[in-house]
């Protein structure tokens, strides 16, 4: 398990995940879990979250069901 859990809530985000993902996968503490939850997002934060390849990573899509929903299914992962 962890030390660390992120929740990374994603819709609409392209132009904003590789920065934000990278940011994450380059910290000095690696005993972390990313979770990422794609909420239905029609852009193609999709394709940018599958061009990373990392253990640490656990990515979710689902049907559009608004922040807070999108929230608490990443703190109950």
């Amino acid at each position: 398990m962890a030390k660390v859990s992120i929740v990374v809530p994603v819709y609409n985000t392209e132009k904003y995940l590789k920065k934000c993902l990278n940011s994450l996968l380059n910290q000095t503490l690696e005993d972390i879990e990313i979770i990422i939850i794609n909420d239905g997002s029609p852009d193609n934060s999709e394709k940018v979250i599958n061009e990373f390849n990392d253990k640490r990573i656990k990515y979710i899509k689902q049907k559009n069901a608004g922040i807070g929903q999108t929230r608490n299914r990443g703190i109950n992962i």
